[in-house]
């Protein structure tokens, strides 16, 4: 694909899509489309269809989303379900109208059944019951992965979904209420640190285990593949390596030099066991994972003590 063909990212401000717009340009994408939610709300079916049409991007990168953790998502799976399908539905449908070929739908891990084969191949889709805890989000995320796949045999369109694991760096979010359960981990032990504090405590029992991804690992992969032709519907990207929240608690410790007495609080909910992708069919395609834990929890953890 070459790098003067016009782009537009939705999300831009967001972790992952900060994190896209950053790549884009360092590769020598110079023409981007970005709107902020003031100028292009998403939600809003005909000023989105009305954009796409005036504007005819060759490619559209689909990152905008309303994402949270366990928290957010038991509390809001009205706006999970409502505000996620209307921005899928308006930019694919959107993009369809306005002649658009190429697009990618950006969607999570955790579209896979609760207790669901590990690691978690792409055939396992729809094989079981959703995580009670973020099925509104889930099922938004695969409504929209299925209406890449249907638009694309219908009208020959190259719409395709890639999913991530658990997403962490510059640009997350760390506000404890709705924050996923890296970047609360960070902050809960920081302040526990700053605060002289002797407990952390973790929700759930600290067995369920996660697979992360620094996010600019994850845009070198949606550049990567930008450049293929991809056969699958949707794809699987990740580390395929997973570990206990409890493993990563004390790891996020020895990083921060601290030693705290861990405390599981198990009337809050653990999610799903596991969700460990399994990344085989990416790596047909001469992709290859980057798992630096090290260097991304560095350069997010300077983001996050610049930002407190």
């Amino acid at each position: 694909m070459s790098n003067k063909k016009k782009i537009f990212l939705a999300g831009h401000r967001g972790m992952v899509g900060s994190a896209i717009y950053k790549k884009l340009k360092i590769n020598g994408y110079n023409n981007i489309l970005v709107r902020s939610k003031s100028e292009l709300n998403l939600l809003d079916q005909n000023k989105t269809f009305r954009f796409l049409k005036k504007n005819k991007p060759h490619f559209v990168i689909l990152a905008a989303a309303r994402v949270g953790g366990i928290k957010a998502n038991l509390k809001n799976k009205d706006k999970f379900i409502y505000e996620n399908l209307q921005i899928q539905n308006n930019i694919i449908h959107g993009s369809y109208l306005a002649g658009v070929k190429n697009l990618f739908l950006l969607g999570s891990s955790c579209i896979y059944p609760k207790y669901c084969n590990q690691p978690m191949k792409e055939k396992y889709l729809l094989t079981g019951p959703l995580e009670e805890t973020n099925d509104a989000y889930s099922i938004a995320k695969i409504a929209g992965l299925k209406m890449c796949e249907y638009y694309s045999k219908i009208y020959n369109l190259n719409f395709k979904s890639i999913m991530p694991p658990n997403l962490y760096g510059p640009n997350d979010n760390f506000d404890l209420e709705t924050s996923h359960f890296y970047p609360a981990l960070i902050k809960r032990i920081y302040l526990c640190k700053l605060n002289n504090r002797k407990k952390l405590i973790i929700w759930g029992t600290g067995k369920a285990k996660r697979e992360l991804m620094f996010v600019e690992d994850f845009a070198d992969a949606i550049i990567f593949f930008m450049k293929k032709k991809i056969k699958q519907p949707f794809l699987n990207i990740g580390t395929g390596k997973e570990n206990s929240i409890l493993w990563y608690a004390k790891y996020l410790m020895k990083k921060m030099k601290v030693k705290l007495k861990i405390k599981f609080d198990k009337t809050k909910p653990d999610g799903m066991p596991r969700k460990c992708l399994d990344i085989s069919i990416a790596k047909t395609y001469g992709w290859k994972p980057i798992n630096n834990l090290d260097k991304g929890f560095q350069i997010t953890f300077n983001y996050f003590t610049k930002k407190i």
